[in-house]
């Protein structure tokens, strides 16, 4: 695709716009950037800045290709009105996809996609490619294409805004891990999230392959598919948390060689190790590649043993599935700390599983109230405004033997920047416990 005398216009300024500025210039375009911010910082030189962008600015900007970044809605009014000028809309990642030359690894899903892209580019580059991660996770895909040389493989983490904006985007193999409602203060229905998780498979063909968790309702699927489970022993690939088996053959020891621990962990590693195989890679070289492996920060990340007590930061967990699947894990008596920001999620379907796993529960920031009041009918629970008060109460009632585990159930907006502050915040406030 030339762009040599065109026009791009790079919709937000941050990382991914950034990268897409930085490639839509090397390939020759007149680049604008534009911004809803007073403000716009850091753009590749020569690329001229809009700040102050509004539906009204849109209206009168023309362009031959309009980049949208993933953090602005689709579907809301500043797009509308800057698509209506515009010779084509994509985003970030199709626009990268034009240009990459080498083999790409597709990974959606509400939960588990960062840990699974991770092991993806370790298992990649044990087996001989030169490979890396990038997309939501991180480094934006464009970035990774302005490389020299530009890797021959990639482990694509994709979120759902991401797909929104692909057209012709095509992964060798797309990975399916899980799916749950999430991100409704921004889709109308948990049908229309389903929709944009499904557009990663509209383009594979038989040539192509499918790693899909067994029992997901998804439609029929033109690629190969490749199964895996912690439920179904039907499944190509099953586990029961600790080793990993492909046709009933034991492939691979989690405990004994990882410190990866649970069933959403088994599934990762399963996802992942299916998928790297498809384009060639041993299991030798899987196996290789997930010695030693630890989880990313703020996935079920032990970060002391106080008093005989366990603290999990699984400030990662943003959403209801994220939340049953770190309580699921647990064999020890749970004091469960939840809260953050009211996202409009119905948390009722976590109460049999609290009341099974769980002795006491602490809910804290915007959604305490609510999520108390669902979370009383299974356990105990206090409800507190802040993080700090809800560790020193859950240290109250945790059992010796027992564990205090931060898994939100929702995001982290309405007192941090992310869960990533919020895991530190809490990983801090524990270290500091006397």
């Amino acid at each position: 695709m030339s762009l040599t005398g065109k026009t791009v216009i790079v919709l937000g300024a941050g990382r991914s716009g950034r990268a897409a500025a930085a490639l839509a210039l090397c390939e020759g375009a007149e680049v604008q950037v534009h911004d809803a911010a007073e403000k716009i910082d850091g753009m590749p030189n020569g690329a001229l800045l809009h700040a102050g962008a509004t539906p009204e600015s849109g209206a009168l900007a023309k362009c031959d290709l309009l980049v949208i970044s993933p953090g602005i809605d689709t579907f809301g009014p500043l797009v509308a009105a800057y698509s209506a000028g515009a010779g084509e809309a994509i985003g970030e990642i199709e626009f990268a996809y034009r240009y990459f030359e080498g083999k790409v690894i597709g990974i959606t899903g509400t939960n588990g996609k960062t840990t699974t892209t991770e092991l993806v580019e370790r298992i990649l580059n044990a087996g001989g490619y030169h490979a890396a991660a990038c997309g939501n996770y991180g480094v934006p895909f464009c970035e990774v294409v302005l490389r020299d040389p530009m890797p021959d493989a990639v482990a694509l983490e994709l979120s759902s805004f991401q797909l929104e904006t692909i057209w012709s985007f095509r992964p060798d193999v797309a990975v399916w891990l899980n799916f749950a409602p999430d991100h409704m203060d921004r889709y109308p229905t948990v049908e229309a999230y389903f929709a944009a998780k499904l557009r990663i498979f509209d383009n594979q063909s038989e040539s192509d392959t499918a790693i899909v968790r067994q029992g997901e309702k998804l439609p029929a699927l033109k690629a190969r598919t490749v199964t895996f489970s912690t439920e179904d022993e039907s499944a190509e690939w099953f586990s029961d948390g600790r080793v990993l088996k492909r046709r009933g053959e034991v492939i691979f020891d989690l405990e004994a060689t990882t410190r990866m621990r649970g069933l959403h962990n088994a599934e990762n590693a399963m996802a992942a190790i299916a998928a790297c195989e498809a384009i060639g890679i041993s299991l030798e070289a899987a196996a290789r590649a997930l010695h030693g492996y630890a989880p990313p920060l703020h996935r079920c990340e032990l970060v002391r043993t106080l008093d005989g007590v366990e603290y999990l930061n699984d400030s990662k967990a943003t959403n209801l599935h994220a939340l049953e699947s770190a309580l699921r894990s647990q064999t020890r008596p749970v004091v469960l700390i939840a809260g953050g920001k009211q996202k409009g999620l119905d948390y009722a379907p976590v109460v049999p599983l609290l009341a099974k796993k769980a002795v006491a529960a602490v809910t804290f920031g915007q959604i305490a109230g609510p999520l108390a009041e669902v979370f009383s009918k299974a356990v105990p629970v206090d409800q507190v405004a802040t993080l700090s008060e809800a560790i020193e109460i859950a240290r109250r009632h945790a059992p010796r033997g027992g564990t205090v585990l931060l898994s939100p159930g929702t995001s982290s907006f309405d007192q941090f920047s992310g869960y990533e502050q919020r895991g530190d915040t809490f990983r801090e406030l524990v270290l500091n416990l006397r």
